[in-house]
């Protein structure tokens, strides 16, 4: 693929070294992206497992358990990190749903 740059507000093509250069980069970037997916994954899991610590803490104070659909709930969000993204969007993973009790 030919590539091009602004220079002076002239379009000048990329040289050899440049594709190179370019083309490396590229793939640096792309062989990271399982690794960026994970990093996203479980950010976002974090998120939700925060969002429900206020029901262990509740639980705790009360020296009651954790009610069972929320405990089933924080595992499977803990487990979300087996399940491998294909892709930027997570749009494969199963995120769990959140009890209403």
């Amino acid at each position: 693929m030919t590539r091009f740059k602004m220079v002076n507000g002239e379009k000048i093509q990329f040289t050899a070294e440049e594709e190179k250069e370019r083309d490396l980069e590229e793939k640096e970037w792309n062989d990271a992206a399982p690794e960026r997916r994970m990093t996203d994954l479980r950010e976002q899991r974090n998120i939700l497992l925060a969002e429900t610590d206020w029901i262990v803490i509740k639980a705790r104070e009360n020296n009651a358990t954790v009610p069972s659909a929320w405990k089933t709930y924080r595992q499977e969000l803990r487990d979300l990190t087996k399940q491998t993204p294909t892709d930027d969007a997570l749009s494969n993973i199963k995120f769990p749903e959140k009890p209403t009790e």
